[in-house]
């Protein structure tokens, strides 16, 4: 078994409740944890053998396309999405960080990490 990780994927969204934040957008930042079975793949040196994380990454990308009020909804069609397309993951841990909230103060991120197995 192995992890594979997307660290800190960056992406300008409009995920909030407030209104400047729908219309402005904001910075967020996606780390993408997999476990999935690389046996294979170490043997043979084929990217068919293993998960092709260019195509996680596009996955994520196409979900933070999409607005959402709350970063846990957000996460959670990440997660889901990443389980529908990849069947051969057994275990998708995601971090969604947007930076600077608007809380007030100064405030570097809040985050969600929301986890999943097959």
């Amino acid at each position: 078994m192995s992890v594979i990780t997307l660290k800190n994927m960056e992406f300008h969204a409009y995920h909030g409740c407030m209104e400047h934040e729908q219309q402005l957008g904001n910075t967020f930042l996606v780390t993408v944890s997999i476990n999935i079975d690389t046996e294979l793949a170490r043997q043979t040196d084929h990217l068919n053998d293993t998960l092709n994380y260019a195509e996680v990454y596009n996955v994520v990308k196409r979900q933070m396309l999409i607005p959402s009020k709350l970063i846990e909804h957000s996460g959670q069609m990440i997660l889901e999405n990443i389980f529908e397309n990849f069947p051969q993951i057994s275990f998708v841990s995601v971090e969604l960080s947007k930076l600077n909230p608007p809380l007030g103060g100064k405030v570097e991120s809040v985050s969600i990490q929301l986890e999943k197995n097959r």
